[in-house]
């Protein structure tokens, strides 16, 4: 009997090889927080779609092409330690299916276009555009990641700039005391949300050497500094009542219910169960922290106007 040949998988379209070379699943989940950002200071300043409409559609053009580039910067600078993970060897960088070279004037392009239609916006959310750009793929790609434990701090600063983007590009002034609290609020949410993450990877991030916390200093580490940023993140909260003290709320309940779960959670479970629902609620917490964001904002845009 002849062997059957094992089937070769078939080719990947462009727009599928693009799609993962700009990490568009990034560019989505970024662009919840942006909008969040632009709606609220629609609502702080009371001020209509209609009247900002050209400066939302080229903050989510600018918002879309930098978040772009800053995947195609990574996944290009990457290739090395992307090819030993098991999650990240089967990026078109890693394959071949896209030339190094295609990759780099890709990422230039976009970070030319999207800066400048952020600037059509304000200068102000133009420079926040290429500050969150600029931390991503110099302090966090090609420093921190492979260096330092405390990569994730470095790189949650450009993680967290969508929602200072949004704000600027309505308001050219990003003081008030809102935002700055939804700023710091997805500086500090990365950090639980990125250490689960490491600890369900761990054998992967340590084959490839990437010193995660947990990988370099254990779980135990990895929980003690998760519950002092939620203890932060329950603060922070605060910062919202200057705006909504139902915002505020909903930022303390969701918060103060993750510091819950870790404490409790930790004591009954395994650690690769207690990261699995770290990370399942940080995606929850931040879902509806951000559907109350622009649902409060979008609601009272409508009643005031």
């Amino acid at each position: 009997m002849r062997r059957q040949k094992k089937p070769t998988p078939p080719e990947q379209t462009m727009s599928n090889i693009l799609a993962q070379t700009v990490k568009t699943g990034i560019i989505k989940s970024n662009l919840f927080p942006m909008f969040a950002g632009l709606t609220l200071a629609l609502y702080t300043y009371q001020i209509s779609f209609l009247e900002k409409l050209p400066e939302i559609i080229f903050a989510l053009i600018g918002s879309i092409l930098v978040m772009g580039a800053a995947g195609a910067f990574n996944n290009l600078y990457d290739r090395d330690i992307d090819s030993i993970m098991e999650r990240t060897k089967n990026r078109p960088t890693v394959t071949g299916e896209i030339k190094p070279k295609t990759v780099l004037w890709l990422a230039i392009f976009m970070s030319i276009f999207g800066i400048a239609a952020l600037s059509l916006a304000t200068p102000l959310a133009a420079f926040l555009g290429f500050l969150g750009l600029f931390f991503y793929v110099v302090p966090y790609t090609m420093w921190s990641k492979r260096r330092t434990i405390y990569n994730t701090e470095i790189g949650s600063i450009s993680g967290a700039m969508p929602p200072l983007i949004g704000w600027a590009a309505i308001y050219p002034d990003i003081t008030h005391p809102a935002i700055l609290g939804l700023f710091i609020i997805t500086v500090i949410w990365q950090m639980p949300h990125f250490y689960a993450i490491a600890i369900r990877k761990h054998d992967e991030y340590k084959a490839a050497k990437v010193p995660m916390l947990p990988v370099v200093k254990g779980v135990k580490r990895t929980y003690i500094q998760t519950n002092i940023y939620l203890i932060i993140l329950i603060a922070i909260s605060f910062l919202l009542g200057s705006l909504s003290l139902g915002l505020m709320i909903v930022a303390l309940l969701l918060s103060i219910s993750w510091l819950i779960l870790s404490v409790f959670g930790y004591k009954k479970m395994d650690s690769e169960k207690w990261a699995k629902s770290m990370f399942l609620f940080s995606l929850l917490h931040m879902t509806i922290l951000f559907s109350t964001v622009i649902i409060y904002s979008l609601v009272g845009i409508i009643f005031e106007l």
